[in-house]
């Protein structure tokens, strides 16, 4: 019997001991790996920050009206193309009744002398913008035949980013806030926009909630196109003349924010507690702990021909649009 139990505690010590060196090699190989990161010194530095949040639309018109003609007959002339802009009452075509019509061909046939005098009697009809705005479909050619129920234009008020917001950023939207927008087409040209309308109603796809945002463009450029694809920035906040380092300069660890740093005049390398403010993910603002000029340390990390990095950081960076 006592054999039995000398043999289970030599199998329990084994056991401890195999434990504690595979704690100790796990340390080591952790320490080996954290020294085999290279660092490189960054000098902090007065700056402007943007805290913003991203999002994806698509241009729509934020009001879309069809216009059909106010009788049945044929379109005589068109005086308006697409993407022009009309004033409310503006004459968009000419058109005749089906009788009219009947009336100047057979005019048309005894001469035009017989097709003016009809044409004086029987004036012809307008089709008129009933709002303000930009002609986005022509539906019509001179001689073509509508009834009533057809749209011969389609118009809208103003062109519109419908982009769709994440709820967890959706109470940092608010009405008239400044946004810029990127159209895909035109990757160069950056539109200045504002926010014109928050949905209340919520969208679900694949477990993911967002909300439809509405943002006009301040003025509506003219290759601005219904259906196209947008980048959409909006800014939550900014500050000017601040003081900066690299997001992943700054570690957190027990309830406090430091960074690996020292003087401008050279010296050792310590750690400074520093508070923080805005991030923009890439760089964050340094509210006490450090001056302008002070050298921080940070993980010199490159991207390897396969567009992996060849050095992961230990450092916790900040999410973008955040502020700690």
């Amino acid at each position: 019997m006592n054999g039995f139990w000398n043999r289970k505690k030599i199998i329990v010590t084994a056991a401890l001991m195999a434990a504690v060196v595979a704690a100790v090699a796990g340390t080591a190989a952790s320490k080996k790996k954290a020294a085999d990161i290279k660092l490189k010194e960054v000098k902090a530095v007065k700056g402007d920050i943007e805290v913003t949040i991203l999002s994806t639309g698509v241009v729509q018109p934020e009001n879309r009206l069809e216009i059909k003609p106010p009788i049945q007959g044929r379109v005589e002339n068109v005086l308006v193309r697409e993407g022009q802009r009309v004033k409310k009452g503006q004459v968009l075509a000419w058109m005749s009744s089906t009788e009219r019509a009947a009336l100047l061909d057979a005019a048309r046939a005894r001469g035009s002398e017989e097709l003016k005098r009809w044409e004086e009697m029987y004036r012809s009809t307008p089709i008129m913008a009933p709002i303000l705005g930009m002609i986005i479909l022509r539906n019509v050619e001179p001689g073509q035949t509508f009834s009533a129920q057809d749209a011969v234009f389609i118009m809208s008020d103003r062109l519109a980013v419908k982009a769709q917001v994440d709820e967890t950023d959706i109470s940092q939207i608010k009405v008239g806030q400044k946004a810029r927008v990127v159209l895909d087409a035109y990757s160069s040209k950056e539109i200045a926009s504002q926010v014109g309308q928050i949905a209340y109603d919520a969208k679900t796809v694949n477990s993911v909630t967002t909300y439809a945002v509405d943002v006009i463009p301040r003025e509506t450029p003219a290759f601005m196109r219904s259906g196209m694809t947008a980048n959409v920035t909006f800014l939550v906040a900014s500050k000017r003349d601040v003081l900066l380092v690299p997001a992943d300069a700054v570690k957190v660890a027990d309830g406090r924010s430091f960074v690996s740093g020292r003087g401008p005049q050279g010296g050792k390398t310590s750690e400074l507690d520093v508070e923080t403010g805005f991030t923009d993910g890439k760089h964050i603002e340094i509210i006490e702990g450090l001056t302008e000029g002070d050298v921080v340390m940070v993980p010199d990390i490159k991207i390897g021909s396969g567009g992996k990095k060849k050095a992961g950081s230990p450092l916790m960076p900040f999410g973008q649009g955040k502020k700690r």
